[in-house]
């Protein structure tokens, strides 16, 4: 079995240390360090190199927004960062998530849902809690300015049927449900997804959910 190692970087020592016993009470993840604030987590994650870092967005010296933004932006950057908050709305999550983040998590969750994000997270699936994800991403959406031009233009290199699977990506379907949605076998879905990210630069489902509402693709609307 292949263990998921983990560091978790929040100011709150209570934090660190409750999230520590839940995670390493599974038999597949591993704390492998706590960090202090953004700038502790950088050093750790380039000494250890941790699969997922659990991420706070406030925090003195550097935030966790520049510290995610900083780990995900070199090429080649393999970790994965789970933005850790308070509430479900926090105006701070959007531009975590567009710094590169790959899903968040609430820090009342529970240790199954803590576990089961980290497993999600790691395995490159992101897009976390997708009623939560999608209404965050609607809402600041709303507020932005109009769909960028440079981001609209690279729509364009998508097919018909890309820019429909984007669609439902940003609408927090899994594979399986697009794949139900669009009578489309799974596998199919899988790789018109690795082709929606690979044409558009971008990591994970996360981003391509976050690129669809900056663009257009999908237009907010009340949850």
């Amino acid at each position: 079995m292949t263990t998921i190692r983990v560091l978790i970087a929040d100011d709150q020592m209570m934090v660190r240390q409750g999230f520590t016993v839940l995670l390493n009470a599974e038999p597949d993840i591993e704390v492998i360090g706590q960090a202090v604030d953004g700038l502790d987590a950088l050093a750790q994650v380039d000494q250890l190199a941790p699969d997922v870092v659990l991420m706070d967005v406030r925090m003195p010296r550097l935030g966790g927004i520049e510290a995610t933004r900083r780990l995900t932006g070199p090429a080649g950057a393999t970790v994965k960062v789970l933005v850790l908050t308070t509430f479900d709305l926090d105006e701070y999550v959007y531009e975590a998530l567009r710094a590169g983040a790959s899903g968040f998590l609430l820090k009342d969750a529970s240790a199954d849902e803590l576990a089961r994000a980290v497993r999600v997270v790691a395995a490159g699936d992101a897009l976390l809690a997708p009623n939560l994800t999608k209404r965050l991403i609607a809402e600041f959406s709303r507020v932005t300015s109009s769909p960028r031009a440079p981001l609209k233009e690279r729509v364009g290199d998508l097919t018909e049927r890309e820019t429909e699977v984007l669609s439902l990506i940003a609408q927090g379907l899994t594979n399986g449900e697009i794949a139900e949605r669009l009578v489309l076998a799974e596998q199919t879905v899988k790789s018109h997804v690795g082709r929606i990210l690979g044409k558009l630069g971008l990591r994970d489902r996360t981003q391509a959910a976050v690129f669809a509402y900056e663009t257009g693709v999908v237009r907010p609307t009340g949850y």
